[in-house]
């Protein structure tokens, strides 16, 4: 059952006013569903408008924030809780944990080395929660070509698709964890 997902996406306040329209709909929608979010604990960007979402539709979000990005990311102080810690290790350990599954929206250099993470984690056995890569005006089309390359030169399996699903919208998301949800 899922309970619990951890966002990953980005910090930036210019992004597209797309993927700021599919954050608000994903956290909207976890709210409804009572489903908690999880995220990098900033207020700005993406992350910010999803848990504001999430947080105006009556849902409870947890933001995780190393120290050293509190003041940079303007940590995010109207949460359900908002945990500070040291080191970007252990805040990457506590996005992962407390989550039932991960939705990577669009985002920069740090989202994509959460995506990377928790994908070559459940490569190897790690976990076996869901992976959802919301795929905003195809964002993530790109990468899924050089997965398709390194699966080809035979760098991973051909079965490595399954360790995602790849979604191209907020309602796609949330009707796919609400099948997930039904199959619990």
């Amino acid at each position: 059952m899922i309970q619990s997902v951890t966002v990953y996406c980005s910090s930036s306040n210019h992004a597209p006013a797309s993927y700021f329209s599919e954050a608000e709909a994903l956290g909207r929608g976890l709210a409804e569903r009572r489903i908690g979010m999880v995220f990098g604990g900033g207020h700005v960007g993406l992350m910010g408008c999803a848990a504001d979402a999430v947080m105006s539709n009556g849902g409870e979000v947890r933001g995780i924030i190393p120290r050293f990005l509190e003041a940079r990311e303007v940590a995010h102080y109207g949460l359900t809780e908002l945990r500070v810690v040291e080191t970007m290790h252990e805040r990457k350990m506590l996005l992962t944990g407390w989550a039932d599954a991960f939705v990577i929206l669009p985002g920069g250099f740090g989202t994509l080395d959460e995506f990377l993470e928790i994908l070559t984690w459940k490569h190897l056995g790690h976990h076996e929660k869901p992976i959802i890569l919301l795929n905003v005006d195809g964002f993530w089309d790109q990468l899924l070509q050089f997965f398709e390359r390194i699966a080809t030169e035979k760098m991973v399996g051909p079965g490595y698709q399954s360790f995602y699903t790849v979604c191209n919208s907020a309602d796609e998301v949330l009707a796919l964890i609400d099948r997930m949800n039904a199959c619990a």
